[in-house]
């Protein structure tokens, strides 16, 4: 490519971003909230978890009137502003003054931890001062807006980086968060498989830690992206798995969400029903199961028998894909594909793909 073009690209990404920047005071932030001018989506909000310390501690820097780093919202329609960037610091303040965001059950805000005024701990907002309340209102931040001129995938691209660092959230709730940008049907249909009963059951021992960073909704990603797109997987997965949910919002690749909705279903089903909790657990020497949630099992496993799904449950004798299944799946052979490399995941669904397919030829 030629400078020219190049430099001439840059220019023309650079116009389709518009964007001014406002001084705003945490009250006025707070009034919007309230008036619901400024929208924090459900998915966003449940990404709240700075502990109340941390949380006492920015509201005292408020007070201290430290700096705060901007915060980036999107211009939406009828001039309302969609925070993407900012909402450890908006949410500590709203939970200070006693707002509750979205189904959250939490009391005002008592501060505690703060360590350049000690004597701030054990206040709420109603109870400070009436000067120091007024001061916190009156603290300003900068707010960068985006507005809504902007090109929607480029609102994605900088809502995606701006949210990739600081408050280490799982890679799916960066992908709800932002992808949403995009389009919201491929990531409802994501939740509504995670919603699955059969699907819940068979992956219940993923613990409750990881199902709280959505990770069975990655899991559902991860299965179809593997059932549909095995020749692109490539390590690292977050990636890969990024790319395809893109791809599917908009478009770029087919997908048919009825189809493919039976498919989960039936799929999670048939694995429920044949395995139970058990489904991608390991044993003891003595035979028994561990209580624990094995990766390279769920993608063997759930991905041939959603490729087979028709075929077994027309087979006369499907326990005995059951057996294979099993077989395979506490075979020495399948322990030296257990890892996240390409030849890793591509030969462990194969290995289960090409027993399932021995069973239903015999």
């Amino acid at each position: 490519m030629a400078i020219e073009n190049l430099i001439e690209n840059v220019d023309s990404q650079i116009v389709n971003i518009r964007t001014k920047n406002l001084d705003i005071s945490f009250n006025e932030l707070y009034d919007m909230y309230r008036n619901q001018e400024l929208i924090i989506s459900p998915d966003y909000q449940r990404l709240f978890r700075w502990e109340e310390e941390k949380r006492s501690r920015f509201i005292e820097s408020l007070i201290l009137e430290m700096p705060v780093p901007p915060i980036f919202v999107i211009e939406a329609e009828e001039g309302v502003y969609e925070l993407i960037d900012g909402l450890q610091r908006i949410s500590s303040y709203l939970h200070f003054r006693g707002e509750k965001l979205g189904d959250s059950n939490l009391e005002p805000l008592i501060l505690q931890g703060c360590d350049i005024v000690p004597d701030l701990n054990g206040l709420s907002f109603s109870l400070l001062p009436k000067v120091l309340q007024i001061k916190i209102k009156r603290s300003f931040v900068r707010m960068e807006v985006i507005k809504k001129e902007s090109e929607a995938s480029l609102k994605y691209h900088m809502f995606k980086r701006l949210n990739t660092g600081g408050d280490l959230l799982s890679a799916q709730e960066i992908r709800n968060c932002t992808v949403r940008i995009l389009g919201a049907k491929a990531l409802d249909f994501l939740e509504k498989c995670s919603e699955n009963r059969d699907f819940q059951k068979i992956v219940s021992r993923i613990g409750k830690e990881k199902e709280k960073l959505q990770y069975k909704q990655e899991l559902v990603l991860r299965y179809l992206a593997m059932k549909n797109d095995l020749e692109d997987y490539k390590y690292p997965v977050t990636e890969y798995l990024t790319n395809y949910l893109e791809d599917i919002t908009v478009g770029k690749r087919e997908f048919n969400y009825e189809r493919e909705g039976k498919i989960f279903q039936k799929t999670a089903s048939f694995i429920s029903e044949k395995f139970g909790e058990n489904a991608f657990s390991g044993i003891t020497k003595n035979g028994v199961y561990r209580n624990e949630f094995v990766l390279y099992y769920y993608d063997g496993l759930f991905v041939s028998v959603a490729n087979w799904i028709d075929s077994i449950l027309k087979y006369s004798d499907p326990d005995k894909v059951v057996d294979k299944l099993n077989e395979i799946k506490f075979g020495e052979h399948l322990r030296a594909y257990k890892t996240g490399s390409v030849n890793g995941v591509k030969t462990r669904i194969r290995l289960f793909m090409e027993g399932v397919q021995e069973i239903l030829d015999s």
